[in-house]
């Protein structure tokens, strides 16, 4: 039968070492004891353990002195400092130090076993996180692109073929999959990756200023063409022009763009000359713009011309498997760029978010990560943390209580492991706070975290 883990435990009364072990053994801990730091520092040379127990006022080495000569020594346990002489500053200098938690004797067998479960899943948690990390390393990051699921290495080996060629790309998506990412991979893969990648939105400009923006103009060519201005086309020489939302360019741009992708040039406003360019277009929308050929809302024959190498890019509903791979990615991202210390996600919040559809894709997603990140109080984001807006769209199957619960006891304990947490989470895991809010004795809700497995 496998243990829970190996504990340490390192005090000079024998009968406090021996107590401790009792408790540990009990619940399917194995334990080794020394009677002072320096005889730890010695077996720990030797043997491996999850956690260490220490007390804090001992002979040869005391517990601070061990904590140091741990830092030095970079033991992949969790510290947990135990002493009858606890004070606030020495549980500071111990936390400061590297201690995992502290705890004050003397203690009951509940308190110890639910600290040390605790840092024991939060060590779990930290390696996992580093594993995920690690895999993010190991190639699961294309050219800013997240994923592994087989649709997304799908794209990737279509993006590294693409890149090879100078023919023009439609990439089509729903909004916020990533279509511009996509574009500037097959830039960077490119030949052309040391000339200028350019995008525009063909939406977000109005119809009247888009041809002068794209092909550009002649002093006086119009009543605010004060000097002569180099369009989008010219300034994206040797490189990449993005056309995003092609799909809302006017008719008779449709037009002047056709002629650009046909003859390689263009011609500004008011100019009667034409200019060669050497661009590449890469062109991207959100419509289905083969039903709009059909409907004659979009030129045929621009759409044959920008359709030679079709990309699409699944949405994030499709491939759901990386959406831990992108949570990880962005905590990663955020951290930095607002100076965030965020470890990670719990799994059960993780469960929920697979959950969810993502209409808004990933851009949905990293916006929801970022405002958890700063509402939260914790250092890892929990289910209390995801937007309501999100949990109340989330299928039946991941909440409170499934469809398939019909007892009133199993939804009772549901509801009640909900609202202990919710406790817990409110009052910073103070279980005497906690208590006193759920109107239960301090008893009760040991009992209870341990019934429900609650860290």
């Amino acid at each position: 039968m496998s243990t829970k883990g190996k504990i340490l435990i390192i005090d000079d009364e024998e009968s406090m070492r021996d107590m401790v072990s009792k408790i540990l053994r009990r619940e399917n801990f194995y334990t080794k004891g020394c009677e002072n730091g320096l005889e730890a520092i010695k077996l720990l040379e030797k043997e491996e353990f999850d956690a260490i127990l220490c007390d804090v006022r001992m002979s040869k080495m005391d517990g601070i002195e061990f904590l140091k000569e741990a830092k030095k020594r970079d033991y992949d346990a969790i510290i947990i400092m135990m002493s009858a002489y606890g004070s606030i500053d020495s549980a500071v200098k111990a936390m400061k130090l590297g201690a995992y938690d502290y705890i004050s004797k003397p203690f009951k067998p509940d308190e110890i076993l639910l600290t040390l479960e605790k840092g024991l899943e939060h060590k779990k948690l930290k390696k996992e996180n580093i594993e995920l990390k690690e895999r993010l390393k190991g190639g699961y990051i294309f050219e800013n692109i997240v994923g592994k699921s087989q649709k997304i290495i799908s794209l990737f080996k279509t993006i590294d073929r693409v890149a090879k060629y100078d023919s023009t790309v439609l990439i089509v998506g729903e909004s916020g999959t990533g279509k511009e990412l996509v574009a500037k991979a097959i830039h960077n893969k490119s030949e052309r990756k040391k000339g200028p990648f350019i995008a525009v939105n063909c939406g977000a400009i109005p119809h009247d200023l888009l041809e002068s923006e794209l092909f550009g103009h002649m002093a006086g060519a119009f009543t605010d063409a004060k000097k002569d201005k180099a369009g989008l086309f010219e300034e994206a020489e040797h490189g990449t022009l993005f056309l995003d939302e092609i799909g809302e360019l006017p008719s008779p741009l449709q037009v002047k763009l056709l002629r650009v992708l046909q003859d390689g040039e263009v011609r500004r406003i008011g100019e009667n000359i034409s200019r060669k360019v050497s661009v590449r277009v890469i062109a991207a929308t959100a419509r289905d713009l083969a039903k709009e050929v059909a409907q004659n809302k979009f030129r045929s024959d621009l759409f044959y011309r920008l359709n030679v190498l079709p990309i699409c890019i699944p949405p994030l509903r499709e491939r759901k498997e990386d959406i831990p791979l992108l949570i990880d990615h962005f905590i990663q991202k955020i951290n930095q760029r607002l100076n965030l210390k965020i470890n990670g996600i719990e799994k059960e919040t993780l469960k929920y978010l697979i959950e969810y559809e993502w209409p808004g894709n990933i851009r949905e997603l990293e916006n929801c990560i970022e405002r958890m990140m700063i509402m939260t109080d914790n250092k890892w984001l929990s289910t209390s943390d995801i937007p309501q807006e999100i949990m109340l769209k989330i299928k039946p199957s991941k909440q409170l209580i499934p469809d398939e619960v019909i007892s009133i006891k199993k939804a009772s304990k549901m509801i009640e492991e909900e609202l202990i947490k919710k406790a817990l989470k409110k009052t910073g895991n103070n279980h005497s706070q906690a208590a006193r809010l759920l109107e239960i004795s301090y008893k009760s809700l040991l009992t209870k975290i341990k019934e429900y497995g609650i860290e």
